[in-house]
């Protein structure tokens, strides 16, 4: 076999960066959008192509609510934000946040929440002002009171802190000048994600006023931002509240789990924004025993977006989903080559196919934990290029030696039986198995299967049983 000439020169560092495992791909940004590859081929379809149509077709003048699920880390916030993209293509004002900067994820209230939205939609209409919501100045105006802020919901004034958000939609305020309802939520919500204390007591007080706030979002925001927005010639107002699938799974002082709790307690404040509305929820409650509530509560099931297949469930290799994963290894090296112009250089980053192809499989197409090894691969490789085999097999196990320290006899028992069944039982399997990633869900024509985490594959708990 002869090798191909090096026909480029690889900056170790800057591949090294582009590997970073906690960084969301905006494929708004033309280099962002060079590393992007699209995985709905083998995912089950285009998830975000069908979100899409949900909204700018079939209901583009009536407010959609979608819930968005998956594994974390298997890239929900890069398809969000190829979401964001495509319906502001079609004409829609788009607002995308992370809900994870604003809430306390261990603690989180509905008021928390519609106060979030509320927040980042003044804060995208920034250009805009519009009469006097005297229903929301008055509720925050009690919530400040009630923490005590030295703050007045009167005209911005220079000098305020540096973090609070001054910019954001302005209210015509008759003779008191003008406010930013950002800088007035930010205030609040800031002090109280900061101070337990102080965030019990705002949400004691918002808890019952939460039909009152709902109906002042949707009228006197709401509801005057999308008229001005359409005048503007816009189709209408999206907002896409990212991270909340990572609401703690503990129980609120009444006893209630706080993902049932928000998620299907709260559904009506959740679903009844008068605008189209994305959330990520838990995967957890895919597995719950009051999911089929919650679908009942949401007008279309929740969207869940798979790993990417490495192999069948038969354990056939899954060549197309092997494939496009060696792209985005690849495309993270050489971002401005073709396809196949990769493949030819890709013994300058690894010392064979043979060494990517183990990387891909071990990830279990798992996108983060995939860039994570590679991540720690280069590391490990001393600065220096082709990265070896022996290199990725000392990450492999000093990731398997991690995983099994937390894994109980029982856990192992349920392990061997999803290698068996290619299933997961309850929402008991779920928090044991799924939640610490070793156990990934698939898609293969609309039909789910499970299986275990790769890495753990080889461990001789796990062979020593399948002998």
């Amino acid at each position: 076999m002869l090798l191909c000439p090096r026909i480029t020169v690889i900056d170790i560092r800057q591949f090294f960066h582009a590997t970073n495992p906690s960084k969301s791909l905006n494929v708004g940004i033309e280099a962002d959008r060079q590393l992007y590859i699209d995985f709905s081929p083998v995912r089950g379809g285009s998830i975000i192509e069908e979100m899409k149509d949900n909204i700018s077709f079939y209901s583009p003048e009536i407010p959609t609510c979608t819930l968005f699920t998956g594994h974390i880390g298997c890239g929900k916030s890069t398809e969000l934000m190829r979401l964001k993209q495509e319906l502001e293509q079609e004409g829609f004002h788009v607002v995308y946040f992370e809900s994870s900067e604003d809430l306390e994820m261990a603690d989180v209230d509905i008021g928390d929440v519609l106060l979030a939205i509320a927040r980042r939609v003044s804060q995208s209409l920034d250009d805009m002002t519009i009469a006097e919501p005297k229903g929301l100045r008055q509720l925050l105006k009690e919530a400040a009171r009630l923490l005590q802020t030295e703050f007045e919901v009167t005209k911005v004034e220079v000098g305020v802190p540096e973090g609070f958000g001054m910019e954001g939609l302005k209210f015509s305020a008759n003779d008191e000048g003008e406010f930013s309802l950002a800088f007035g939520i930010g205030k609040i919500t800031t002090r109280a994600k900061n101070d337990s204390g102080l965030r019990e007591r705002l949400n004691q007080y918002l808890g019952p006023q939460k039909t009152k706030l709902l109906d002042s979002i949707n009228r006197e925001l709401l509801g005057a931002a999308i008229a001005q927005l359409k005048d503007r010639g816009k189709r209408g107002l999206v907002v896409i509240m990212d991270n909340l699938d990572r609401v703690d799974r503990a129980q609120k002082p009444f006893g209630r789990p706080q993902q049932e709790y928000l998620f299907i307690d709260q559904s009506d404040c959740l679903s009844k924004l008068n605008c189209h509305m994305v959330y990520t929820m838990p995967l957890a409650l895919k597995f719950s025993s009051e999911y089929g509530m919650l679908t009942q509560r949401f007008s279309q099931d929740p969207r869940v977006l798979p790993m990417v297949p490495v192999q069948f469930a038969d354990g056939r290799e899954c060549t197309e989903g092997m494939d496009l994963l060696r792209q985005m290894v690849l495309s993270r090296a050489f971002p401005h080559l073709s396809p196949g112009d990769r493949m030819t250089a890709l013994t300058d980053v690894f010392e064979s196919q043979a060494a990517l192809d183990r990387l891909c499989r071990m990830s279990g197409g798992h996108v983060r934990d995939l860039l994570r090894l590679l991540n720690d691969w280069i590391k490990r490789g001393g600065r220096n290029l082709p990265l070896t085999t022996d290199k990725l097999e000392a990450v492999i196990r000093a990731q398997r030696n991690e995983m099994r320290l937390q894994i109980s006899d029982d856990e192992w028992e349920l392990l061997r039986q999803v290698r068996r069944r290619k299933t997961v039982g309850g929402y008991d399997g779920y928090q044991t198995l799924i939640h610490s990633r070793l156990v990934f869900e698939y898609r293969d024509r609309d039909e789910s299967w499970f299986d275990v985490n790769p890495i753990l594959a080889e461990t001789r708990e796990l062979q020593s049983h399948e002998q």
